[in-house]
């Protein structure tokens, strides 16, 4: 008879293809006045639970899961986990989370059309749009301030060239680079390609960038590939690691994207920015207001919708060699 040594519920959603999964039970009790402290507590203490959560044979490399814990400050509070960092803010895990609190009942057309939610990054406004069967339609997050690092920074890239970037950060830290110009076509077929190149721009950039304050004891910037065919609409492709790419156009990352275009006075502040990724599936993006903050900080609203895949117990037997969780680069 088998032994079990730990169980975990989960509830699995997609958010344009990327997924998150939300861990319901068996995350020990965290300490912490606040949402950081506690991923902080996790991260210090149970950090063997991220890769045998996420991790093949359980998961794989593009897996995000999210921890709700409790908040002094907001509706609900959770944090990030995902293959190789812990990520302050997370659009697509945002929405996912919002819908799978819709799945279980937690909220609702009667309880309201909004929601606040803290997390690592900040406290974020979750908007919800309901159907009139009382089913969740859409989501809109009014994301933490983002605002341009470096408007623009030159790497050499190996087998690339110069490659230009700019540095926003949108909850995370991106570089934003224009396809075109490298002739990377962004679609499903040349994922393998857009990740190795992605992969050595984003070693370059963290080179380039190692000493400057602005980035001091943040993760390395992700490549987001975009690939304009207006001044308000683009593909993205964003590229995490060699091995793994952002499924969806990326929530914080297309909030990064309008940030910049905005700063630059590329799109008139009433327009509404559409990101899609390279399965043609959108997220909307628009400005919700400017910040006086001496940065050019923006609010930036996110739209999109999730959709539940799965709900789960994920269990570990005692006698399993890979209860700790693998991946093959």
């Amino acid at each position: 008879m088998s032994s079990f040594s730990s169980a975990f519920s989960v509830i699995d959603s997609h958010t344009a293809g990327h997924p998150t999964r939300v861990i319901l039970s068996g995350i020990p009790n965290l300490s912490g006045s606040s949402v950081r402290d506690k991923r902080d507590h996790f991260r210090q203490q149970f950090d063997h639970l991220r890769p045998a959560l996420l991790h093949e044979p359980r998961g794989h490399s593009a897996m995000v899961g999210l921890v709700p814990v409790a908040s002094d400050l907001a509706d609900y509070g959770a944090f990030f986990i995902s293959s190789y960092v812990y990520l302050d803010m997370c659009g697509h895990g945002t929405i996912g989370f919002a819908r799978t609190l819709a799945f279980t009942g937690q909220i609702s057309a009667e309880t309201g059309d909004s929601f606040t939610l803290e997390t690592p990054a900040g406290v974020v406004t979750v908007g919800l749009v309901w159907n009139e069967d009382g089913s969740l339609d859409r989501v809109r997050i009014a994301n933490v301030p983002s605002y341009v690092g470096l408007e623009h920074l030159t790497v050499s890239v190996e087998g690339l060239g110069n490659v230009d970037a700019a540095i926003v950060y949108a909850g995370m830290w991106y570089a934003l680079v224009d396809a075109a110009p490298l002739r990377l076509e962004l679609v499903p077929d040349n994922a393998s390609a857009l990740m190795r190149a992605g992969a050595k721009i984003k070693d370059a950039i963290k080179a380039s960038t190692m000493d400057l304050p602005l980035l001091a004891g943040a993760a390395a910037p992700s490549v987001l590939f975009y690939d304009a065919d207006s001044e308000h609409s683009a593909t993205h492709f964003l590229v995490l690691e060699s091995n793994k790419f952002d499924r969806s156009p990326c929530g914080t990352g297309t909030s990064a994207r309008l940030t910049y275009l905005l700063q630059k006075g590329l799109i008139a502040p009433d327009q509404i920015y559409e990101a899609k990724n390279i399965f043609g599936i959108p997220f909307k993006a628009r400005l919700q207001r400017r910040l006086e903050d001496g940065r050019g900080a923006m609010i930036i609203e996110i739209e999109g919708s999730a959709f539940i895949t799965s709900t789960q117990t994920i269990y570990f037997e005692t006698s399993d060699p890979l209860s700790k969780g693998f991946l093959a680069r």
